[in-house]
């Protein structure tokens, strides 16, 4: 598999995805159940693995502070099931993919489905615990829905294997935000505002990258800092090539093709307006 196209395809299926959590309809659907705020991410995320303690979605979700998750999930069951948080998910998806008026016919859908489908089910999923959990559960009857849950699978198996490699690197949840940050690749308004690592944890995060040459005394990343990271994401998308086998890269190619209307209907629909 050519990475660059291991490494494109699984970027526009991340940007199809996570309109999820910006559409109005997801604040509108979670609030029919109760939930407010961040527990409206962390509820129907983390539903795949059922009903599940506070600490494993901190482990799982990893880039979290402990302060946004166990707030927001503790209890969290006790208010909507699991079961409850999956089916408004798929509501979530299926209302704004109608609304933003998603150009995909009924035969590209299924031609997309024709190629995303053998990859998803010859998935490792042994160390995938998001994936394995998403893979498990049934498909909605709704085909443009079905299609997204099918890329979600895919997508959180990516997280699933970065997550592991920022483990083998010694990057620890806040560590791993202070580099995000630095390298432009998430802006921090949205990092304090969900994450919530405080200023102190945030500040000895910055003094262990640099400890390690990755930042410097103004906490600004280094050109070494900034070949790490490269570095852990070219290892990501070189254990995520194998999963393509199916479909080749043509068939990735042509996957991602597919699919990328539904990001520019998002785009169009002012979706994310708020990461402005």
């Amino acid at each position: 598999m050519d990475l660059a196209v291991v490494h494109d395809v699984h970027m526009t299926i991340n940007l199809v995805h996570r309109f999820v959590y910006f559409a109005p309809e997801a604040a509108e659907e979670y609030g029919a159940l109760g939930i407010t705020g961040q527990g409206g991410y962390f509820g129907p995320r983390a539903a795949p693995l059922g009903a599940v303690p506070p600490s494993v979605v901190l482990a799982t979700f990893y880039n979290f502070s402990p302060a946004a998750v166990l707030p927001n999930t503790t209890g969290l069951w006790d208010k909507a099931s699991p079961e409850a948080f999956q089916a408004a998910r798929f509501r979530v998806v299926q209302r704004a993919l109608a609304r933003t008026g998603v150009a995909l016919s009924a035969e590209q859908v299924a031609e997309a489905r024709s190629l995303v489908d053998p990859v998803v089910a010859g998935l490792d999923l042994a160390g995938k615990p998001l994936a394995a959990a998403n893979a498990a559960g049934a498909l909605p009857d709704d085909a443009l829905t079905a299609l997204w849950q099918q890329l979600t699978v895919i997508r959180e198996w990516r997280g699933d294997v970065h997550i592991a490699l920022l483990v083998a690197n010694q990057l620890g949840p806040c560590d791993c935000m202070v580099v995000q940050v630095g390298t432009g690749r998430f802006p921090m308004s949205i990092t304090q505002a969900t994450r919530q690592w405080s200023e102190a944890q945030w500040a000895a995060a910055v003094e262990r990258l640099g400890a390690r040459g990755w930042v410097d005394a103004d906490g600004v990343m280094t050109p070494a800092g900034v070949a790490e990271r490269e570095r852990i994401e070219a290892d990501t998308d070189r254990l995520c090539a194998p999963i393509w086998a199916p479909i080749g890269d043509s068939g990735a190619k042509r996957l991602g093709e597919l699919i990328a209307p539904i990001h520019d209907a998002m785009v169009a629909a002012g979706t994310y307006a708020a990461l402005a």
